[in-house]
């Protein structure tokens, strides 16, 4: 009886060691989300300060879309900005910009004139209610809507051009060839 209480910080260590190789093994970036395969929730959100045109869920059917989710204040974003305003250039997918978490939307506007704005429409989304909805975990992330407004994929932190080569352009051409 004695030496079974030995046994059990081997075996209590051993599952711990089990958990944290399986848990580290894991790509952060795949962290899998409930609103694949369902419609983009509803919203309907305020323009940008002389942006124009305000970014609301009826906007992203009809074509395949790019809604990426960014901030003035977010380091990650300025990554991949170039990146998204290189695809804004090609006219490949419009893309459609969610500013999350802006006390002032101009701190946003001012951000889009510095780094470019690739974005066909723009929305502001100081209290988080529709990054919650899209459970958005932090900026940036980028959805792929399909035509019918069904999110088909989440991408979690900066695109790159590895990331857009080799995974977003491909299910675009994919999701435009579905009926």
């Amino acid at each position: 009886m004695k030496k079974l209480i030995y046994l059990v910080p081997i075996v209590v260590l051993a599952a711990l060691a089990v958990m944290f190789t399986v848990g580290l093994g894991r790509d952060p970036k795949t962290i899998p989300s409930v609103l694949i395969d369902r419609p983009v929730p509803s919203f309907a959100l305020e323009a940008l300060p002389d942006r124009g045109k305000p970014l609301s869920s009826t906007d992203l059917t009809g074509q395949v879309t790019l809604v990426n989710i960014f901030g003035s204040w977010c380091v990650a974003c300025i990554a991949e900005h170039p990146i998204l305003v290189n695809i804004s250039k090609t006219g490949e997918v419009p893309i459609h910009g969610i500013a999350w978490r802006e006390k002032d939307p101009r701190d946003a506007m001012r951000w889009l004139g510095r780094h470019g704005d690739p974005y066909d429409r723009v929305g502001h989304d100081a209290d988080s209610r529709v990054a919650i909805d899209f459970g958005v975990t932090g900026a940036p992330e980028t959805f792929v809507v399909d035509p019918k407004g069904v999110i088909r994929y989440k991408h979690i932190g900066p695109v790159t051009t590895e990331v857009w080569e080799n995974t977003l352009k491909p299910l675009i051409a994919q999701l435009r060839k579905s009926p």
